[in-house]
């Protein structure tokens, strides 16, 4: 934190207000809330595999994204952070047209992935849901069998030739998402006979079955113990040799950890965008510098 930041909150605690309570940021979350402002930092990374310009989310008369571009790199995690409402999940779920399941809900601006716009017409959203897979805060398997759950997509998805090719993709699957060695010898049993952290990891090998190229991860480890959490997060970190991955999380040091990029959000506007590193270490931006210090959100 700059000598400046200090002063101003050390001015502010004098005064008997708390820091969230300093005029010049909550003016500058007036400005956001209308729409004056510019995002801080380089959108764009070089051959990105999603491209995303001038993006606007509305909930009927709610402007819950505001004019928000963002390149997403390939191999690499993108950690999405900001106080609760401010739209880092409401954005996440426009890169696989998870909001399409919201009858109010309008998306407009451009999302290319690889070049092509997912919200064209054309589009097969069951393909791009393949191609972009999606883990949730809560483990959702399926009521099924721990090998069905990860047997079901390559399944409809027509990857299996026969039963000894989906055999290999559950093994490889499982195997990837660090779960085999605890499941080989109960994969007819129930899924949600497993515990919470080894089911978030079984579907995070069911996601990782149909062959992705992006994975979203909605605040994966939210409903985690710690050593649940450092088994995904450990993961997370070897996955990203394969796959892009873009996580929403509210614990900033979970993204300082599993990241190597990190967008700031707030109040549906994406205020600053970095290398991780030098976001949690010297942010350019007064609310990014606000929020990462823990005076609001």
């Amino acid at each position: 934190m700059n000598d400046s930041a200090t002063l101003d909150e050390s001015r502010i605690r004098s005064a008997g207000a708390e820091p969230h309570a300093d005029a010049p940021r909550a003016r500058a979350a007036e400005r956001l809330a209308g729409g004056e402002f510019s995002t801080v930092g380089d959108v764009t990374v070089p051959d990105p595999i999603f491209s995303c310009r001038h993006v606007n989310v509305y909930y009927g008369e709610k402007h819950a994204i505001r004019d928000v571009s963002i390149d997403i790199a390939r191999q690499e995690v993108l950690a999405m952070i900001g106080p609760s409402g401010c739209g880092k999940s409401t954005f996440l779920r426009c890169l696989n047209r998870m909001n399409d399941t919201i009858p109010s809900a309008r998306v407009t601006g451009s999302i290319l992935l690889d070049g092509r716009d997912i919200y064209d017409r054309k589009q097969d959203v069951v393909q791009l849901r393949a191609r972009v897979g999606m883990v949730f805060q809560k483990p959702n398997p399926f009521p099924k069998s721990i090998y069905e759950n990860v047997a079901y997509g390559p399944r409809i998805h027509g990857l299996a030739a026969d039963r000894v090719e989906l055999d290999e993709i559950v093994h490889t699957s499982l195997q990837r998402a660090g779960l085999w060695d605890e499941v080989k010898d109960r994969l007819s049993q129930p899924a949600t006979s497993l515990s919470g952290g080894q089911q978030q990891r079984l579907c995070i090998a069911r996601t990782i079955a149909v062959n992705p190229e992006v994975i979203l991860m909605d605040e994966p480890c939210s409903a985690l113990d710690p050593i649940a959490t450092a088994r995904i997060e450990d993961l997370i970190d070897e996955l990203r040799a394969t796959y892009a991955i873009v996580i929403v999380t509210h614990s900033m040091q979970q993204a300082a950890r599993v990241s190597q990029r990190t967008a700031y959000f707030h109040l549906g506007s994406l205020v600053e965008v970095g290398p991780t590193e030098r976001i949690f270490t010297n942010p350019r931006h007064r609310l990014t510098e606000a929020y990462i210090t823990g005076r609001f959100g």
